[in-house]
């Protein structure tokens, strides 16, 4: 198993994304979710044939992305959930905000566990609810689901819980044991779990993924999960989710949605997510898990030898790190200063929620150079 290395700084600012045109040349950009890999070689093949051909149209009803997933699921994490419970969509937030404004009502409230993606709280809005916050617990050596405070959210009235698995930005995988509580959770009370899982295929071998519909009964009758390739295989830009159930009352919500929600799918997403999902794939996505390993404990030593304030813990999964700035004294938004200063974009810590005051999210799904030079610049920030 070879590592994935990432493409050279040139290369990589000739690209036209969000993460290479949001700020200028001289900037590193460590923000957005995007990673600095080339394409999994069946997926770029998969999509070179298409461009050769002209098949640009509009997805099929017929194809085999469904089989793909499960058979994927199937090897990766034991789970066997059944295709015909599956439908498309464009992307996860798409899938999410169709499946929440089916399962609450206008004004009803949903849990989301901060510090966490920040379109959850739009998606929950989108969809007509309220949000209710629930924080992760930090137990001082990890975060965990606030199960007490998620049970009393659901004795005061919250409808559904917006579940982030594995987590963005702390980079938890949640345990089994969590997941099945909260499914006995969310059944005792009649709620819907809606369990984003787009990060799962970056969960790294050793701490392993649990998917929540797997968990039990309890999961299957109450949870919508929503899967894609696109985070682990580079591929927002080509839209294309899977939503997932594995009951017979969740399959018909997601079966009666429109079905303009299923057409929003991206052809050349779909293709690139049956190449991504396919056992052709798996060789690069171990070897993009080795390198983000490898990653993931060069940024722990960078901090210690070159920012000691700086409080950090190595993510279970993903390609993101939640870093504690605070005893440095840059203010509750230091990415702010960090930009200005240091020339470095971090995701701003406050926008994950009120617990990311003083913190930011950094991208190490780049080079050792690049993450090495990010670190040094920020480093030298104390100097002055």
């Amino acid at each position: 198993m070879l590592p994935v290395t990432a493409l050279p700084l040139d290369e990589l600012r000739a690209r036209t994304s969000e993460k290479w045109r949001e700020y200028p040349a001289d900037v590193l950009p460590l923000f957005v979710a995007e990673t600095d890999f080339p394409l999994a070689p069946a997926v770029k093949a998969a999509l070179q044939r298409a461009i050769d051909i002209g098949d640009t149209g509009y997805i099929a009803s017929r194809n085999p992305l469904a089989e793909t997933f499960a058979a994927f699921a199937a090897r990766r994490y034991g789970w066997a959930p059944e295709p015909a419970r599956m439908r498309t969509t464009a992307d996860v937030s798409m899938g999410i905000v169709e499946i929440l404004r089916r399962v609450v009502q206008p004004g009803e409230r949903v849990i989301v566990t901060p510090p966490v993606y920040p379109p959850f709280y739009d998606l929950v809005d989108e969809a007509g609810a309220e949000v209710v916050r629930v924080p992760l617990h930090d137990t001082g050596t990890a975060w965990e689901l606030d199960l007490d405070g998620i049970r009393a959210a659901f004795e005061d009235g919250a409808t559904a819980i917006l579940l982030c698995n594995p987590h963005n930005p702390t980079g938890t995988v949640h345990d089994r044991d969590a997941l099945t509580a909260l499914a006995e959770l969310a059944d005792e009370f009649g709620a819907a779990v809606v369990s984003d899982e787009i990060h799962a295929p970056l969960a790294q071998p050793g701490t392993g993924f649990t998917p929540f519909l797997e968990t039990g009964e309890a999961a299957r009758r109450v949870g919508y999960a929503v899967v894609s390739a696109s985070k682990a295989f580079n591929l927002a830009g080509l839209k294309c989710a899977i939503m997932v159930t594995a009951d017979d009352r969740t399959s018909a919500i997601v079966r009666g949605l429109p079905v303009e929600v299923e057409w929003r799918t991206g052809q050349l997403g779909l293709l690139a997510a049956v190449a991504a999902f396919s056992e052709e794939s798996e060789p690069w996505l171990d070897g993009l898990l080795r390198t983000l390993d490898e990653n993931r404990v060069l940024l722990e030593d960078l901090l210690a030898s070159r920012l000691p304030g700086a409080r950090y813990r190595i993510p279970d999964a993903g390609y993101l790190a939640w870093i504690d700035l605070t005893a440095l004294g840059w203010g509750d938004n230091p990415a702010r200063r960090i930009l200005k200063d240091a020339k470095v974009a971090l995701h701003f810590g406050p926008a994950f929620g009120a617990e990311g005051a003083g913190h930011v999210r950094l991208n190490f799904g780049t080079s050792p150079e690049i993450l090495t030079e990010a670190i040094d610049r920020i480093a030298a920030l104390t100097d002055r």
